[in-house]
């Protein structure tokens, strides 16, 4: 039995994300034409993509949502400066459906999927998102 007052062992990382979909075919073509994720393998329900070294499952799923949610909650994807730029420009012309405007540190494009999910393509990473806090920090803030 274990000892309940030691340490949890560590979550290692994030191993997945699943999205659900209502529609497999225009959730499949926008992560993987628009997005450019790389298909890895795909069935009658669902779909894995990788992005980089992450991978994603699009499952197909009757009860997949019908509205955008009112929360902030949302997944960000990890975008050069060059690819954000291009992105950008899409945004612009109107081929991306924008659910926020970005306010963080970093380059971002905060962006919906065909069913509402709400994603973020971001410029930066952890250790620059702690480099802008030292210089602007969030009310409270304890840097561990």
């Amino acid at each position: 039995m274990a000892d309940l007052k030691q340490p949890v062992a560590a979550v290692t990382g994030l191993n997945h994300l699943t999205l659900s979909v209502s529609n497999l075919e225009r959730s499949f073509h926008f992560y993987v034409d628009i997005l450019g994720l790389k298909p890895v393998a795909r069935w009658k329900n669902g779909a894995y993509l990788q992005a980089g070294n992450d991978w994603i499952c699009l499952s197909l799923d009757s009860d997949c949502r019908n509205s955008i949610p009112a929360e902030y909650t949302h997944s960000a994807f990890s975008v050069t400066a060059d690819t954000f730029a291009v992105f950008a420009k899409k945004a612009d012309a109107g081929e991306l459906l924008l659910w926020k405007i970005n306010k963080s540190e970093g380059d971002s494009l905060y962006l919906l999927d065909p069913d509402g999910h709400k994603l973020e393509l971001h410029v930066g990473d952890l250790q620059s998102r702690l480099e802008s806090l030292k210089i602007k920090p969030y009310e409270g803030l304890i840097l561990f």
